[in-house]
């Protein structure tokens, strides 16, 4: 059966979509990564930008990137997770990596208070030094927050006028965090969870308050698979060919046509990255 005529691959209704966030250097596509972007072109996902989370995370990404010219790009930054493996090395190698063309924002960095796997302040001081290089460099930053919103804005709010955009991505939070974010004039990145009839019922109504010009959609692979699709495969990995499902579903919650919102959210991203 024709990769695009399976239900997991629907039909693309659109000519192009962004995946502004995807873990394609992670362990989980190593075998079949070129099979991955196969079915992402054909379910018209254009543009994937790979998710940097260690120093070394973001080199493999950048090699990945430039491996399909204009179809992959990268972040580079370091993940919360591993804030207690920075050290004082840690910012001059990023910057050096953001000295590629194929590098486009600074992250994945931020905060995350539901694991706690790096200490708060720790992870604060680092989250701090990334939101600088972002400054010094002008270049977006590219978001995590896990049950952090209130210190997330506070440190993002503190520098605002210093770096020029950033994206609160797989925005999960609540009303009080959306709205917050808004006011800073931040981007919103949605993933599948908005397809989770038990998590996301609260995303899907929030959705709604988002601007289409900041709004940006995700796979966040190979985390985060859309509960919508049927079947679900068997080895419960998402990839960016799967982000028709998150457009579908926001596109629901919205009210909006299909082609619309990929339209919009495509140009938020090019924008947003400066992707031509």
């Amino acid at each position: 059966m024709p990769v695009a005529a399976h239900r997991r691959y629907p039909a693309p209704p659109v000519d192009e979509l962004v995946d502004i966030g995807a873990n394609l250097a992670a362990a989980a596509f190593a075998a079949d990564l070129d099979a991955v972007l196969d079915r992402a072109l054909a379910a018209s996902v254009r543009t994937i930008v790979l998710t940097g989370t260690t120093v070394g995370d973001s080199e493999q990404a950048l090699r990945l990137a430039r491996q399909r010219p204009g179809m992959l790009f990268c972040t580079a930054g370091v993940h919360p997770h591993h804030a207690r493996d920075c050290d004082d090395h840690t910012i001059a190698a990023l910057r050096a990596l953001h000295a590629s063309a194929e590098v486009v924002a600074v992250g994945e960095c931020g905060l995350d208070f539901f694991r706690d796997l790096s200490s708060r302040p720790l992870q604060e001081r680092w989250f701090a030094a990334q939101i600088e290089l972002a400054a010094g460099l002008q270049k977006p930053l590219f978001v995590h927050d896990r049950d952090a919103s209130a210190r997330v804005h506070a440190l993002l709010r503190e520098q605002r006028a210093r770096y020029p955009r950033a994206v609160v991505h797989c925005f999960t939070g609540d009303e009080q965090a959306l709205r917050a974010y808004l006011d800073l004039d931040l981007h919103i990145g949605i993933t599948g969870w908005i397809c989770d009839e038990r998590r996301g019922m609260q995303l899907r109504e929030l959705v709604r308050y988002v601007p289409l010009e900041r709004l940006m959609l995700e796979t966040d692979a190979p985390y985060l698979l859309p509960r919508t699709i049927r079947p679900a495969p068997a080895s419960r990995r998402n990839e960016p060919a799967f982000l028709v499902h998150v457009l579908q579903a926001v596109a629901q919650c919205r009210r909006q046509p299909v082609a619309e919102l990929a339209a919009a959210t495509t140009a938020s991203a090019r924008a947003f990255f400066g992707i031509s």
